[in-house]
């Protein structure tokens, strides 16, 4: 599974730093070709001979070598890897790394990565749960970064709490169940939408819904990750980090997202529908902004094409079909129904009621149901852990 990738393993100025070397050694028994680089804090607390003896490579700690005049080339290292591990991590380099404050060269390959980055934190647990630590953490999660959260145990401060960094046996098996999953979709065609629409009352106005298009694209991110060839169709919302390699289609309305979906739809494999299409638009869009002249304003307004039922309607054997259900009030119920009109093999249900779950959030709790009901019921969790979820639930199919 891990033979013949190619890893880079960053080592910052942390007590931890004694696991690196455990980690070193299991991943080039697995078949792994090493590199490894060093800031220059962590020299303090494991040796880069040590280091250099277990990867088989020498270790890179500056980016400019003055005795021979080289220069470590931090950019084709992040092209030459096919995952880089950053372990262990200090409260400093999450600061750098969320800024681009790239004064070493840890930090100027972490910037260069064109492949999988995973992050493994190791701090005091004061500087662990201190607000900015969190919020780095959070951002590097929307970067599309894989956090390896630490554990709960005794620190070298003699406190006991979250800052301890991950076992290497364990890092190592994150490490399989990603190189496993990442083919697992391997030159399958798929398909998400994301988002609102909007539909313009006037050049100013608009009818919308709280949708942020978080959760399609966490959806998106991650069929990517295993290898799928994905097609993206947002609609507007604030900029996300979609990953590359990802083909995205733009559009505003609903009627603009049913064209650019049923382009698509017949030579996709997997079809997932997480954006929040209008139900209904204007009649007319005025040519000119509607002046306020009167207490009372009515806006006619018909319903938009029902591009899930349309998609049901013509689904092919081989197409597994997955709908969205946001409700507020007999949720299983609504979603049963939307899942049998509408031909769907799976409908992801979310409920409003649910404390942090729904638009707008970073977080979602969910339901996947199929024709025989609940399959799988989630925990609140972030969205790219429940894009995970989903995945594995309806690749078994």
């Amino acid at each position: 599974m891990l033979k013949g990738k190619k890893i880079v393993v960053g080592v910052t100025g942390s007590i931890a730093a004694y696991k690196t070397p455990f980690l070193i050694r299991m991943l080039v028994k697995e078949g792994c070709e090493v590199k490894v680089i060093m800031t220059p804090a962590s020299k303090n607390f494991v040796t880069p001979l040590t280091l250099a003896t277990l990867s088989r490579h020498a270790v890179i700690i500056e980016p400019f070598h003055t005795d021979s005049g080289e220069w470590s080339n931090h950019v084709e290292l992040g092209i030459w890897a096919d995952a880089m591990i950053f372990a262990p991590v200090t409260a400093n380099t999450l600061g750098k790394m969320v800024s681009g404050i790239a004064d070493n060269f840890v930090i100027t390959a972490y910037l260069s990565a064109k492949c999988p980055v995973f992050i493994a934190p190791a701090m005091d647990l004061d500087m662990f749960n201190h607000p900015s630590t969190r919020k780095n953490i959070d951002i590097l999660k929307s970067y599309g970064n894989f956090i390896i959260e630490p554990q709960t145990g005794e620190l070298a401060s003699g406190l006991s709490g979250p800052g301890r960094m991950e076992e290497p046996d364990k890092i190592l098996a994150i490490f399989k169940t990603f190189f496993g999953r990442q083919n697992q979709l391997s030159g399958k065609k798929v398909l998400i939408t994301a988002g609102p629409t909007v539909e313009r009352i006037d050049p100013v106005r608009y009818i919308s819904n709280f949708s942020s298009g978080l959760m399609g694209v966490a959806l998106a991110n991650e069929a990517r990750s295993r290898g799928a060839d994905v097609t993206l169709v947002t609609g507007p919302s604030h900029p996300l980090t979609v990953a590359g390699g990802i083909r995205e289609i733009k559009v505003e309305s609903a009627e603009q997202m049913y064209k650019a979906c049923m382009k698509e739809f017949p030579q996709s494999e997997y079809i997932i529908m997480a954006a929040a299409v209008a139900d209904y638009t204007p009649v007319k869009t005025a040519l000119n902004k509607i002046k306020k002249s009167k207490d009372k304003l009515s806006v006619d307004l018909h319903s938009t094409t029902d591009i899930l039922k349309k998609m049901g309607q013509s689904k092919q054997a081989g197409q597994i079909l997955v709908g969205f259900a946001l409700e507020t009030e007999n949720e299983v119920a609504n979603a049963e129904k939307k899942l049998r009109s509408k031909n769907l093999d799976y409908i992801v249900l979310n409920s409003l009621r649910n404390k942090g779950a729904g638009f707008g959030t970073p977080t979602n709790k969910i339901s996947i149901l199929n024709a025989d009901g609940v399959v799988h019921r989630g925990n609140i969790k972030p969205k790219e852990e429940v894009a995970k979820d989903i995945w594995d639930m309806i690749s078994k199919k």
